[in-house]
């Protein structure tokens, strides 16, 4: 009996272990997949779309900007509104995985992740001709199964290494813009989100009422920022200037006539 506890509690860490990775003190240890990256460069990120009713906004406002960036897409909402991804991908953006449904990866039945996970891949592919190279889980909480999947998947799982906390309905983006000026900084990888779908009702607008500013206040330090793609995650660097090895534009594939269908969950 003891010796299937003691199993039991094994495989459970092995589960959970992970999941640690979504505390700041653990992501500073692993900085590649917190997402630090080029010292000249910063990346930003949205989680949580494609939203009709707010991506467009933030597309525009990243087009006045000049700036490009990656897309964290939940697999429901592109199911949904595949015109939107298809829009993100046109103008530019690096697309990528956020899972299926926005859920806790370590609460979610065994075999549920990966189906999921693949899923969102083949359909971001098929939706936008654009095979993702990058997988966030919700909540930034990663378990063993979602690392194996992403691996299978050929997706390289990032975290965050500074976010505005713009889900709240309290935030503004004032609040969005202070909270991420520490982190505004060469190397870092930003999160903002570009819809409201897990957050509080039009939390979204804090966010893009702050994105002039966290362009500029980066732009003003001598910084670039731009997509994961041209970050150069884990990849050495020696110049502060200069292109990012590595950062071309993700490979397009053709576009299918017809979607795949939602995974099997």
């Amino acid at each position: 009996m003891r010796h299937h506890a003691l199993v039991a509690a094994g495989l459970t860490l092995l589960h959970a272990g992970p999941g640690a990775t979504w505390l700041p003190p653990v992501r500073r240890l692993l900085p590649s997949l917190a997402g630090e990256g080029d010292p000249g460069h910063v990346a930003l990120t949205f989680d949580d779309g494609p939203d009709p009713r707010s991506t467009p906004l933030f597309l525009d406002e990243l087009d006045r900007l000049g700036c490009r960036a990656t897309f964290f897409l939940l697999g429901e909402m592109l199911d949904r509104h595949p015109e939107v991804g298809r829009s993100i991908a046109r103008a530019g953006h690096e697309v990528a995985v956020h899972g299926w449904r926005h859920d806790n990866t370590l609460v979610t039945r065994p075999g549920r992740v990966a189906a999921e996970m693949g899923g969102a891949v083949r359909l971001v592919t098929a939706v936008t001709g654009i095979r993702p190279s990058w997988y966030r889980p919700p909540y930034g909480v990663l378990s063993a199964e979602a690392l194996l999947a992403a691996r299978w998947h050929g997706l390289r799982p990032v975290l965050w290494t500074a976010w505005g906390r713009d889900w709240t309905e309290r935030a503004t983006p004032e609040s969005v813009l202070s909270t991420l000026e520490p982190g505004l900084r060469g190397g870092a990888t930003l999160l903002l989100h570009d819809c409201d779908h897990t957050s509080a009702p039009d939390s979204w607008r804090s966010a893009l009422g702050a994105l002039a500013g966290v362009v500029g206040r980066c732009r003003a330090a001598g910084l670039r920022v731009g997509p994961l793609g041209a970050h150069g995650v884990g990849r050495p660097h020696t110049s502060r200037t200069g292109v990012v090895p590595g950062g071309a534009r993700p490979h397009r594939l053709p576009v299918r006539a017809t979607l795949y269908p939602r995974p099997e969950v």
